[in-house]
């Protein structure tokens, strides 16, 4: 079974939503330092998961022995 589609998937739609918590960190900077920090401590605990993602899914191509 192939399980790299649905982990490429997973992978970039997290990497989706990291970026809109970035960017949504970056705007409240100035307005709201509090849901700044908040926005920010989630798009943390998303790059977390995007880097175990990474460690899954390795693209065959680039992998060399």
């Amino acid at each position: 079974m192939d399980y790299t589609d649905p982990i490429k998937t997973r992978q970039d739609k997290l990497n989706q939503q990291y970026k809109n918590l970035v960017e949504q960190a970056y705007n409240f900077r100035q307005t709201d330092s509090a849901l700044s920090d908040i926005s920010e401590y989630k798009a943390i605990k998303l790059l977390n998961k995007l880097n175990k993602l990474k460690y899954l899914y390795r693209d065959p191509q680039k992998v060399t022995i």
